[in-house]
């Protein structure tokens, strides 16, 4: 009877959720990304999970962003159709910067001019369509749960990703900088590797499932008006294709924070969306032969909400803020189209919905889901971490293989390091999208180190 408690039950199921013409896309600042063109399609990925009286549930999407107070009611809902709680219901979007978000993730809670919702960051247009097919693609993956077994494989791909963030020569920072800059001194930071698999396979040895994990930016598509999955999408696809029949393989992009797909110290590197994915292919044909079987139970799910602060806001720069949007209330555009607002413009305006935020709320509950399989850890972060949080994670984990996913059930801007808010940049400015305290990421870090180890013991 006990065996039979914890065999691991494995269904899931994917859905086309590619925008219609027209929808706004994510992953830019006050620029009017209405799309243009499909190039490849995006997709709803689902792995439905249940061992004895626990379930849990795992939902990957090809998208940028989750607006928290959109993705609750549909974990909610998730929730009730496998008899579990909203909280065993892991959300990730891959980040892609070439789909919409799910709700609005820049502007919260200030208005913004008639005709011009899209500075909000999202699309609510697009909600329905996403919602319904998500429910769709749960409830076929409830109703395919069957016993399965696990197996894994970890790998290496160097070629892929790496630190986007450099150290110039007069120390100071920089971000995403020219092709070999003579004044470049080395990256600020590392990046991580690993291209690894775990696989879901059910008593007839067909794949039900595959995770996927690795750590990039995608960003292929950026600036562009065009839909593209990107590397995840193309890596799932690609393992689809090669494990046959109806396997839903699910992409988990890692704390990429400060990783992207450029090296700027190659002066002959190249990169799209197909030649990352085919190397990501290379090496996951390579570690095919080496999976191992891993122990697929028992299943857990343990999460933790911690009250982190909010970055203060210098008074200054708050009344710079109130300056300039009193001056132009309306954007001060970069082009005659009016498709591109001034930076300058867009942080006032969010450093200004920021304070409106912090009036309202002065923390934020950033949520650490942390899900055992068996042998596989599965570590579900809201926001865009820096990468050196997943290393020191993974680095001493009891798990046998460890996947660390961002941008889970809500978007929480930038977590950097405290050495990045040293060196300035993108990522450390103040705004919706860099919102934290400079102390969140060694906070998380060490919440989601204490929960590994109880979820493990």
């Amino acid at each position: 009877m006990s065996r039979n408690r914890e065999k691991l039950l494995a269904g899931a199921s994917q859905m086309d959720i590619t925008p219609p013409l027209g929808t706004q896309i994510a992953g830019d600042i006050g620029r009017y990304r209405p799309v243009e063109q499909i190039r490849d399609p995006l997709f709803v990925r689902v792995l439905a999970l249940r061992s004895g009286k626990s379930s849990v549930c795992i939902i990957t999407a090809d998208l940028c962003s989750f607006a928290g107070r959109d993705a609750w009611p549909l974990r909610c809902r998730v929730a009730e159709l496998l008899g579990t709680e909203p909280s065993h219901v892991l959300m990730h979007a891959t980040q892609n910067h070439s789909g919409p978000s799910f709700g609005n993730c820049m502007i919260y809670e200030l208005s913004v001019p008639p005709g011009l919702e899209w500075i909000h960051g999202g699309d609510t247009r697009y909600s329905e369509l996403f919602v319904e097919r998500t429910l769709q693609a749960a409830r076929a993956a409830v109703k395919a749960l069957r016993p399965v077994t696990l197996k894994g494989a970890r790998g290496v791909d160097g070629r892929v990703s790496f630190n986007r963030r450099f150290i110039a020569r007069d120390g100071t920072g920089r971000f995403q900088p020219g092709r070999c800059d003579p004044d470049l001194l080395c990256p600020e930071g590392p990046a991580d590797a690993e291209a690894s698999i775990a696989v879901l396979t059910d008593a007839k040895e067909q794949p039900v499932a595959a995770l996927l994990h690795h750590t990039c930016h995608p960003c292929h598509g950026y600036p562009h008006r065009w839909i593209s999955a990107d590397w995840p999408g193309f890596w799932s696809q690609g393992v689809r294709n090669l494990l046959g029949g109806n396997c839903v393989a699910l992409t988990l992009n890692g704390f990429c924070g400060n990783i992207i797909h450029s090296n700027p110290m190659d002066p002959d590197y190249r990169t799209n969306t197909y030649l990352m994915g085919e190397k990501l292919m290379e090496t996951t044909r390579k570690i095919q032969p080496n999976l191992k079987p891993l122990a697929a139970a028992p299943l857990r799910c343990a999460t933790r909400s911690l009250r982190l602060p909010m970055r203060r806001i210098p008074a200054e720069e708050l009344r710079r803020a109130q300056r300039l949007i009193a001056r132009h209330p309306d954007p001060i555009w970069k082009d005659a189209e009016k498709s591109r607002i001034e930076w300058d413009w867009m942080y006032a305006l969010a450093t200004l919905d920021l304070a409106r935020r912090q009036e309202r709320r002065p923390w934020f509950s950033f949520e650490i889901q942390v899900l055992r399989l068996g042998e596989l850890a599965i570590i579900g972060w809201p926001g865009e971490p820096f990468v050196e949080a997943q290393l020191e994670l993974k680095k001493g984990s009891p798990a046998a293989l460890t996947f660390a996913a961002h941008e889970c059930n809500e978007d929480a801007g930038y977590i950097p390091t405290r050495q990045a808010f040293t060196y300035g940049g993108y990522e450390t400015r103040t705004a919706n999208w860099s919102p934290l305290d400079p102390g969140a990421l060694e906070s998380c870090t060490a919440a989601t180190k204490a929960i590994l180890r109880k979820a493990f013991r």
